[in-house]
This record gives C-alpha cells, sequence and structure tokens, in this order.
C-alpha cells in the first residue's frame, strides 16, 4: 500500500481505528478481524524483549518486528519511539529500512525534548522514506503538563517539517481536541482511553486516527494472569481464545 492509499485511510467522520500490536501473531489476528490497518506498540515490544520502554533500547527488536510484518497482506505503522536517535539522520536511516522492508507509516515521539529536533527528524524521514506516512507526536499531554500554546508550536513545527499526521495521547478534553482536528491540514490522532471520548464522539470531534497504543498489550496480559488465578483457584478460565491450530496455522493466528 503507498502512502497515498495509508494516508487515505484517515477519514473524517470515520476514523482509522488503529490496532497495535506486539508480535506476529497478535498483528495476523488484529488483522484477521478486520482492521483496515495494524500498528505496533513500542511498550508491548520492549516489555517482550525484557528491556524499557522510551528509552531507545529496542531498535533492532522493532526493526525485526517490522521485516515479519513488512510483507504482511494489511498496511502496518510502525511505533519508531523517538527514532532511537539523536541524531536526525540517522533517523532518516532507520525510517528508509523500515519502508525497504514494507511499513507505509511511523510514529515519532517528541519526549518533550527541542521541538526543532524533532522537526529535524522529521524532515531527514520525510528525504530518506518520502513513501512513510509520518504520525508526528508531542508529549505534552502524555508526560507534560498540557499546556495548550506548547502542543499547537509544537504540532505547527513538526507540520511545517513535513509530517502527514498529529499525534497528542493523553488529551481527553473535547474542546481542546475538537480545536486541534479544525486547526490542522492533516488527521489528528488521538490515543483512545476508556475514561475518555468514545470512538464515535472523538469521530463527531473531527479526529481521523484513533489510536489503541499499549492497551491491547496490557489486556492481553491482564487476562492470561486472570486465567491463571482461575485455573489455581479451581475455576474455569473465562473468556474467548484462539485454539492451538488456530495461533500455530501459516499466516495467521
Amino acid at each position: 500500500m503507498t502512502v497515498t492509499a495509508f494516508a487515505a485511510l484517515h477519514r473524517a467522520g470515520e476514523p482509522l481505528l488503529l490496532p497495535c500490536a506486539w508480535d506476529h501473531a497478535s498483528a495476523f489476528a488484529l488483522a484477521g478481524q478486520g482492521f483496515r490497518a495494524v500498528g505496533t506498540t513500542s511498550l508491548g515490544v520492549a516489555a517482550a524483549a525484557g528491556l524499557p520502554d522510551g528509552a531507545s533500547a529496542t531498535r533492532d527488536e522493532t526493526l525485526r518486528l517490522a521485516l515479519t510484518l513488512g510483507s504482511a497482506p494489511f498496511p502496518l505503522s510502525v511505533d519508531a519511539e523517538d527514532g532511537f536517535s539523536d541524531d536526525p539522520d540517522e533517523v532518516g536511516e532507520f525510517a528508509r529500512q523500515l519502508a525497504a522492508v514494507g511499513a507505509v507509516g511511523i510514529n515519532l515521539e517528541d519526549a518533550l525534548g527541542p521541538a526543532d529536533r524533532h522537526a529535524a527528524k522529521i524532515a531527514a524521514v520525510r528525504a530518506a522514506a518520502p513513501g512513510l506516512f509520518v504520525n508526528a507526536r508531542t508529549d505534552t499531554y502524555w508526560s507534560g503538563d498540557g499546556d495548550a500554546t506548547q502542543t499547537l508550536r509544537r504540532l505547527e513545527a513538526y507540520r511545517e517539517a513535513g509530517a502527514d499526521g498529529v499525534f497528542v495521547p493523553g488529551l481527553t478534553d473535547p474542546a481542546r481536541i475538537a480545536s486541534l482536528a479544525a486547526h490542522f491540514d492533516v488527521p489528528l490522532n488521538i490515543l483512545y482511553t476508556p475514561a475518555g471520548p468514545t470512538l464515535a464522539h472523538l469521530a463527531d470531534l473531527g479526529v481521523r486516527r484513533v489510536s489503541l497504543g499499549s492497551l491491547l498489550y496490557r489486556r492481553a496480559l491482564g487476562a492470561a494472569l486472570q486465567a491463571a488465578a482461575d485455573v489455581r483457584a479451581g475455576r474455569d478460565p473465562g473468556g474467548p481464545a484462539p485454539t492451538y491450530d488456530e495461533v500455530r496455522a501459516p499466516g495467521r493466528p
């Protein structure tokens, strides 16, 4: 799928709901449920490898997963943390490698570092991998104080640098979401949270992409813990589970 075709999935009134996988099995299982594209979760990839999330420690693991999934019959957008480097050229080279294995999108977070440095990373990705949809994330609400002025300033810089979409995880206030969605000519991405607006409400606010982030990984881990506790307590574990043969089937669990 080309970046243009992937970009077209970000529709007004019908946002792209992007579930995030952490391995081959979870990605194919999600695609098998009819989701139009699949993302990756940096937390899931890091935790599965015993590495910290958000510490630029999983470059190789992220690229390895992209290599596994890039040729799959569904569009793949890769969560690349901050690009795994402060050097824009190195981030551009990583993006080129993602595109080479078949990924159609990359998510880059600023981690509240210098906005001009993040803009330079986005520009480097644009130059090295023009076929990638660049989703530029700011962490002003995720790990900052939620300053609306700083959020807008950062996102405008990222858009000017060539971002195809902007992402504000942690933002749940409907009025501020609607304001940002109306301000930009590119899709606004919001992280779904059970305590925030529903998918339908986000669509009404003008959001064109809704990511599930690490939610599915954490829910899967929670379900595993509950099942183990149920068996230990002499109860039958509840909830759905794919069969052994479904999980081991080539190309799809």
